[in-house]
């Protein structure tokens, strides 16, 4: 696999966004707080046909683009628009860890490794919502799928080679993941934590939430089509 010298090495962080005017800004102020340094680019990419997001946005070099509707569709626009050598496709809700970019370049180091994530932590004190991130992140490691919410990073050139993410209504993440994974590419899980917003759990309850996308994930692996599941999940 392709070798990324440390000289030419940039990471783009491509956030899709869609009527995230009440929390992007401290999603970007926390990016360019945590050490990410020179050798990244902020991609936003609204799917509002109004752009309301980027109109907020208060960061000067975040790089602005409109997009339609659809994660897996906004996520591959940054994704052509990227000048970086490697992409980490980041939730507005979600912040990477302080070292995420050396953590990335190490993990990257391997001639063999395609890409990967990091594990997972939520934003509450709650005992219940560490019990859930453990669970997340101990899946991921044993199935080497991990969901967008763990901050997914991949070459670039491998992630054009592969064919991007599926425009598909949900479940594009994954899809992507055991595509890398039948092929037999390597995935690596990084131990440092993104943590990521309790909101969703809050907001539809922590069981209910929970089963939900234990249920989704089930029957799309079963087979059904992400364009019958997404009546199951608002995006």
């Amino acid at each position: 696999m392709e070798n990324i010298e440390n000289s030419a090495f940039l990471i783009s962080i491509i956030i899709p966004v869609l009527n995230e005017t009440k929390t992007i800004n401290t999603t970007l102020a926390h990016l360019k707080n945590s050490g990410m340094g020179d050798d990244c680019e902020i991609i936003l990419v609204d799917g509002a046909s109004s752009g309301n997001t980027l109109k907020v946005v208060n960061e000067p070099d975040v790089v602005k683009v409109r997009s339609s509707k659809g994660r897996g569709l906004q996520m591959n626009q940054g994704a052509v628009a990227a000048n970086g050598n490697v992409l980490v496709f980041l939730h507005s809700d979600t912040y990477l860890p302080n070292n995420a970019t050396n953590a990335i370049r190490a993990a990257l180091a391997d001639n063999h490794v395609v890409g990967g994530a990091f594990d997972l932590s939520i934003q509450s004190d709650r005992q219940v919502y560490k019990i859930i991130a453990a669970f997340a992140s101990l899946r991921s490691r044993i199935t080497r799928i991990p969901y967008g919410d763990q901050a997914i990073f991949i070459k670039k050139s491998f992630f054009f080679r592969i064919g991007g993410f599926q425009v598909i209504p949900i479940m594009e993440d994954v899809e992507l993941m055991r595509r890398i994974k039948k092929k037999r590419y390597k995935i690596k899980i990084i131990p440092d934590k993104v943590k990521t917003s309790s909101r969703r759990w809050q907001k539809e309850g922590v069981l209910y939430c929970t089963l939900r996308n234990w249920f989704i994930m089930l029957i799309y692996l079963t087979g059904v089509s992400p364009t019958k599941l997404i009546r199951f999940y608002n995006y």
